[in-house]
């Protein structure tokens, strides 16, 4: 394939190398781009300003690569900004929740990038703004808020924020009645917490020094957060922990997992004393959870070889495995996602055919129904309900052409009232657009669901740009849900498509299992043969295709650039997971013990070292005509560390055949989730599509 290029001449930035060695199970690589790793991290992550300065020279200089080569898109930008924004009601405001004597729900302001949060009397009236996210951010390159939960009694806030994209969140108390913040300052928390049932003090997770949610305390209000209560520490730092409650405000539930294998210790919320009380202990490859259900609990689980999980049930006092009965049997191909539980009934959301559906069920007896839609391809989520004793459930829907709708549903009489429609300011006609599920043939005969949508009026004859995004690791299946970003593609010609690649749950849990590990590499493969289906159905053509991905999905745009460059017109990987095999093989990294499950340990296995040097991305760079490829990162991202994509870049241009650039974006004031207001987060999305534009020949010229 003859790549025309469409970039000015510039010198890119090319570090100098620096090799150092290791050698493991008697191999030996070689890495010249290591020291682009700053010493001091964990220090950095907490204080940008202590970035070594040669490797700051270093990022800054990427920047002003890419911002050169981008230059004549300037006006483009700013066009798919105010169309992505003119798309947004910008001081819209989700359905308040009951609770009580009051509702809660958030909002944003005209012109805000953060959410505030308020409450209404039960039956509506005026607002009451408790927490205003415009207001904590004045003046902070970077803030974002965490969770946020208001007391039992109604009379307090719980807050968390990070000003530094670090996710080593702040916790604050709020008075609700005065509107100040009590003394109460709580650091280097998971981001929430949840209240006991005296409502007061609550129950957080403290991040060690390595990013990892280690302990979980007891806050009293009042005391300082060096007198806080040990409740429960883990010692082990394979493991992700968390705590939460019940809407019943009855019990502490403290979860811990990794990405195949889970635990619960419960406690009762009104004694913060006690000691946590073991469900079922750790056994790899046992998955449970658990759900209120008033003298029971319900727990979701794989126990005795239900891959897609079924439902049993356990006396809340006593909810030990041994007590565990059967409630809902496993059924192959119906993968049970989630549960909730109210006082007579029982929901859950579970996928069949690659398609989400909600089944609600009579606790009394034992009768179910569905909730059911019509579309090909959609997607569904379920928003519960502050209340346990309550017959109202409530769920969103949407499709690629559909906005998001906000349903209450009646369990009892089955009626389904529609709250809200998300309002598309500038207009939006679905009856303009086509949605559709197409199935690629993999290289081994498996079935690759792609979702597609496009307008109505784009020829279908392959000369259409598409891009193509991917993700497929963990199990995240990636809903085909309404983006009004979107159309800022479609709307100029794009086919924007969804491969749901092995390595999600799209087609049950088989799906995922069959995309880890030893099986990754079919994640990859299912990549590319969605690419080929694309081509072979006549919507596109290999140079028009622009891949994208972020985080796992940037190592599956890693994977593929090396695997089969010649299959795209481009490439956006997004903190893209690229060094996977020095990361993995590195244990003070704070993803590094808890993702072994996911990917391997190559420390201790020279088979998994081998699996992984097979297709980390950064391993394989050759000498290739790589198609443009955008990379961006965030400085203080503790998931993906900036220097992978740091490296991956500077081995590229060292390696790479043809003319073709490769440029780096780096946000120096954030993390792994990007900007953090919500129009900054317009403007990345509005250089990314930019890139997208300009490789397939759709960008705008400079005026």
């Amino acid at each position: 394939m003859t790549r025309t290029p469409v970039f000015p001449t510039a010198t890119p930035p090319q570090p100098e190398k620096r090799p150092i060695f290791d050698t493991h199970h008697g191999m030996t690589r070689t890495d010249d781009y290591a020291w682009l790793r700053a010493v001091n991290w964990q220090e950095m992550f907490r204080d940008p300003s202590l970035l070594d300065g040669e490797i700051r020279a270093h990022l800054e200089a990427e920047n002003a690569y890419q911002a050169a080569l981008m230059a004549d898109t300037a006006r483009l930008q700013k066009q798919l900004f105010a169309e992505m924004k003119g798309r947004i009601k910008e001081d819209d405001s989700s359905v308040p929740m009951k609770d009580g004597p009051y509702a809660y729900g958030s909002s944003f302001k005209l012109g805000g990038q953060q959410p505030r949060y308020f409450r209404t009397s039960r039956d509506g009236g005026d607002k009451q703004i408790l927490l205003d996210g415009d207001a904590e951010a004045e003046g902070k390159p970077y803030f974002r808020l965490g969770g946020v939960d208001h007391s039992d009694d109604h009379r307090k806030l719980l807050w968390a924020f990070d000003d530094k994209g670090s996710e080593f969140y702040t916790l604050r108390v709020r008075d609700l009645a005065g509107g100040n913040d009590l003394a109460d300052r709580v650091p280097d928390t998971g981001g929430g917490g949840v209240w006991d049932a005296g409502n007061d003090g609550f129950f957080y997770t403290r991040l060690d020094p390595n990013h990892r949610p280690s302990k979980v305390l007891f806050h009293a209000l009042g005391d300082g957060p060096e007198n806080d209560r040990l409740i429960y520490e883990e010692t082990d730092p394979g493991f992700f922990m968390d705590v939460g409650g019940t809407r019943s405000n009855e019990w502490i539930m403290i979860g811990i997992n990794d990405h195949e294998t889970s635990e619960y210790r419960i406690m009762i919320a009104n004694d913060p004393f006690v000691e946590p009380k073991l469900v079922a202990a750790r056994e790899t490859g046992l998955q449970y959870d658990l759900e209120e259900g008033g003298d029971v609990f319900f727990i979701l689980t794989n126990a005795d070889g239900a891959k897609d999980f079924k439902i049993m049930t356990a006396p809340a006092d006593d909810p030990v495995r041994a007590n565990w009965q059967e409630l809902v049997p496993h059924e192959a191909g119906r993968l049970i996602l989630s549960v909730i539980g109210f006082k007579d009934h029982m929901v859950r959301l579970e996928r069949k055919e690659g398609l989400p559906r909600i089944v609600v069920r009579d606790r009394t007896s034992g009768e179910e129904h569905l909730i059911s839609f019509d579309e090909e391809a959609f997607s569904l989520g379920l928003s519960g309900s502050y209340e346990y004793d309550t017959e109202i459930m409530r769920f969103s829907y949407s499709s690629m052409t559909t906005p998001a709708q906000v349903f209450d549903y009646s369990m009892r009489t089955r009626e389904r009232v529609l709250l809200k429609t998300q309002e598309v300011p500038s207009g939006h006609d679905p009856e303009h657009y086509v949605t559709r599920r197409l199935m690629a043939p993999a290289a081994d005969g498996e079935l690759v669901p792609i979702s597609l949508l496009h307008h109505r009026d784009t020829p279908l004859d392959g000369s259409a740009p598409c891009l193509l995004y991917g993700y497929g690791s963990y199990g995240i299946a990636v809903p085909a849900a309404f983006n009004t970003n979107l159309f800022s593609l479609v709307d100029r010609g794009f086919v924007y498509a969804i491969a749901h690649v092995r390595g999600g749950k799209d087609k049950g849990y088989g799906w995922y299992d069959d995309g880890k590990r030893a099986n990754k590499m079919n994640t990859f493969t299912d990549f590319v043969a969605a690419a080929h289906h694309l081509v072979a159905e006549r919507y596109t053509q290999h140079d028009r295709i622009v891949a994208q991905g972020g985080s796992a999905g940037g190592m599956l745009m890693g994977a593929v650039a090396n695997m089969a460059p010649q299959c795209f017109g481009g490439i956006v990987a997004e903190v893209p997971f690229v060094d996977v095999l020095t990361t993995m093989l590195d244990a003070s990294l704070p993803l590094t013990p808890p993702e072994w499950p996911e990917w391997g340990n190559p420390i201790p296995s020279a088979e998994d070292y081998r699996t992984i040097a097979a297709y980390s991305p950064y391993d394989n760079v050759a000498a290739l005509d790589y198609p443009p490829i955008l990379a961006l990162a965030g400085l203080t991202d503790p998931r993906v560390t900036y220097w992978e994509p740091a490296k991956w870049v500077a081995r590229l241009r060292d390696r790479k055949t043809g003319g073709n650039p490769v440029l780096f974006k780096i946000n120096m004031d954030s993390g792994h989730a990007g900007a953090s207001g919500r129009f900054s987060r317009l403007e990345e999305i509005a250089f990314t599509y930019a890139f997208a534009l300009k490789v397939t020949g759709k960008a705008e010229p400079a005026a």
